[in-house]
């Protein structure tokens, strides 16, 4: 089985997500995801971490630094937006065929939907835990945690809902959309793997 994990930013998903995979054995995949795919496409890995749930970044970012980045990696093969997507999408799908794993963001779901052993999972907090989470974490004011929070998920729902055609956030995109601070972390994890289990995933 292949789980994906849409999040809230400071929802805690990331987390949630590593501690499913320990759970169940399995391989975990975040930023080792990017790498892969630059790897496997030959792209510069940093310009995926420019693109990383942030649409149409690499133009914003030559736009402010025009010699940051070569102009060479825009072929044929169409915009490197295009390139970097496209790259991640087909690393997402290898990964799956792999064996079972966990994936976290990039439209994992929407790569994989035509699988029958993916269960996608949205992981989401109120506001104000989440302002206070992202300010322990990085060490900065809530009012900065406020803004990176408002900016991330802005990024996050204008990459998904532009590549997956669906709702990010909505239910109805989702398997199973879960408030993290119900039960905490450890608890959504233990929630989580129940019903994972009861859904044929057991513990290896």
């Amino acid at each position: 089985m292949v789980i994906t994990v849409g999040r809230q930013y400071g929802s805690g998903g990331r987390e949630i997500g590593t501690k499913l995979a320990e759970r169940f054995g399995i391989a975990y995949y975040d930023d080792l995801l990017l790498k892969k795919a630059a790897q496997e496409s030959g792209l510069c890995e940093e310009l995926f971490r420019s693109f990383d749930e942030r649409p149409k970044s690499f133009l914003y970012s030559i736009a402010l630094d025009p010699y940051s980045f070569s102009m060479s990696h825009i072929t044929s093969k169409g915009s490197i937006e295009q390139q970097v997507y496209l790259a991640t999408y087909d690393t997402i799908k290898k990964l799956a065929d792999e064996g079972p794993c966990v994936l976290i963001g990039r439209c994992a779901d929407y790569a994989l939907k035509d699988r029958t052993d993916v269960i996608n999972l949205f992981i989401t907090a109120p506001l104000e835990n989440r302002i206070k989470r992202v300010s322990r974490r990085n060490g900065i004011s809530e009012e900065e945690a406020k803004e990176r929070i408002r900016r991330r998920d802005k990024d996050r729902a204008a990459y998904y809902n532009f590549y997956s055609a669906k709702e990010w956030g909505d239910a109805e995109s989702y398997d199973m959309c879960i408030d993290s601070s119900l039960l905490g972390i450890e608890g959504t994890v233990d929630l989580l793997a129940e019903m994972l289990r009861l859904k044929g995933m057991e513990k290896r």
